[in-house]
């Protein structure tokens, strides 16, 4: 894709999340919009999956350990033709198989996650796992910064490292914020990237909206041998909708019609600048 590409994906994705989560009126907005530009580059330039065979034993695997942001991935899978687009618009609702949470009964879902600290834990043992197999593929997992006062986060981690497993990427978005406020008051992380490179960790830390920032982290992670890496995306809860960035409540707030309207209006504003 060209940086103007990935503009207008990046763009297309945010007005979806917007929608599906206030015709549902539920969802975690603030958290998607932080996330989608990293998931934006992850689907569309590093990560090897084709749509047309969701089950190919060789494909990079997707753990969403942050699942609580399901309408994020849900709109990724719609985009690149795992699900139907038109599908979108059951989001949440009663029978549908796009539940608040990721779904393994959908292609392109590997496990259904929401119970913080476990994705990282099945992430590693999938590349362990493919370590075992001699397989090439890689394996990313997104977790969020709260989830990091999860104990199990650490036991992954110095698994990962002792098992020398450089096909897995751990990306976190460092948003700062989680449902009861800032992450340094709840349960301060203070420095991140010492804690992971303590652990043995090849540690890159990016601005998580950038999008050349993302590509050439990506790259490098690619490119690292004999460790697992994780990259720590520095990003904007609510990121792309002024009312919404940096602001706690909107974890999981609900837009009224007016407030849809707003969001919408400045989506398709900053879509139409250069």
């Amino acid at each position: 894709m060209t940086p103007r590409e990935f503009k207008q994906t990046g763009t297309s994705l945010r007005n979806e999340i917007v929608k599906m989560c206030y015709e549902s009126r539920a969802g975690h907005v603030g958290g998607s919009l932080s996330s989608i530009d990293l998931l934006n580059v992850l689907y569309n330039e590093a990560m090897h999956h084709d749509p047309k065979q969701p089950n190919d034993p060789l494909r990079d695997r997707f753990v969403l350990s942050k699942g609580h942001i399901a309408e994020a991935l849900f709109a990724l899978l719609a985009q690149q033709g795992y699900i139907e687009h038109e599908e979108l618009s059951t989001f949440s609702r009663f029978g549908s198989r796009l539940i608040g949470h990721p779904n393994n009964k959908i292609d392109g879902i590997e496990m259904n996650t929401g119970a913080l600290g476990h994705g990282v834990c099945v992430a590693v043992g999938m590349a362990i796992a493919s370590k075992m197999n001699h397989d090439p593929n890689r394996i990313y997992c997104l977790m969020g910064d709260g989830e990091q006062a999860e104990g199990s986060v650490w036991e992954a981690a110095m698994a990962a490292a002792h098992y020398k497993l450089d096909n897995l990427v751990l990306i976190l978005d460092r948003n700062r914020l989680q449902i009861s406020g800032d992450t340094e008051n709840v349960m301060a992380l203070q420095d991140i990237r010492q804690k992971y490179e303590s652990f043995g960790f090849n540690a890159i830390e990016i601005d998580g909206h950038d999008l050349d920032s993302i590509q050439a982290a990506f790259t490098l992670a690619k490119a690292n041998k004999g460790r697992p890496t994780i990259i720590i995306a520095h990003t904007i809860k609510g990121k792309g909708v002024s009312f919404m960035e940096n602001v706690a409540s909107w974890h999981h707030g609900v837009l009224t019609e007016e407030l849809y309207k707003q969001a919408m209006q400045e989506l398709e504003e900053k879509a139409c600048q250069k």
